[in-house]
């Protein structure tokens, strides 16, 4: 039972009313999971975000950054969310994107590797080196040889990139825990 209530629209301040539009009416709006329940609360990490809606704002805004305005490659990108999602136990974070992450390409058994803390097989050089580099951050810091060995062939843009993806998840991951936000029960 999530800690939080779902705050609808009806009962929203102006402040929360943007961010609630600016999540809705943005490029989450296409997937991977439903922004709102049945009775039009934010569902995920961003009924959270309403409760403060000025770091809400700056949370949300990080997070479409980080997803859709990076020279991070999808399944890359979506198989750095879920070594994440892997590390801080969030199930939340697998249930959003580990969809995103087969129809970026990942199979299944790159998926587990992942979910074990693996660098899987069958990526090419370029996002072998970018999830060493995630694995190393999520480990606590990537040392002067691991730096050395996936920098060159990921870039220094990436590397900032996938840096600042690490932490926002992490940061969701965190918040997901603290307030008890569950994945949502399918119904037939």
């Amino acid at each position: 039972m999530t800690r939080l209530p779902g705050l609808t629209p009806a009962g929203l301040t102006g402040d929360q009313l943007a961010l609630r539009d600016a999540i809705t009416g943005g490029p989450r709006a296409g997937g991977p999971f439903p922004l709102t329940d049945a009775a039009g609360a934010l569902t995920g990490p961003f009924n959270a975000m309403l409760f403060a809606p000025a770091a809400g704002q700056a949370l949300q805004r990080l997070g479409a950054a980080v997803r859709y305005e990076t020279g991070i490659g999808d399944r890359v990108r979506e198989l750095a969310i879920l070594a994440v999602a892997a590390r801080w136990d969030c199930a939340f974070e697998r249930y959003a994107h580990e969809p995103a992450a087969r129809a970026a390409g990942a199979t299944g058994a790159q998926l587990a590797a992942v979910g074990e803390g693996r660098v899987p097989a069958g990526l090419d050089a370029g996002e072998t080196a970018a999830l060493r580099f995630v694995f190393a951050l999520l480990d606590g810091d990537v040392d002067d040889v691991t730096y050395a060995g996936t920098v060159p062939a990921i870039g220094n843009r990436v590397a900032v990139e996938l840096t600042t993806l690490v932490g926002y998840y992490a940061t969701l991951a965190l918040q997901l825990r603290v307030f008890r936000v569950t994945v949502p029960v399918e119904q037939p």
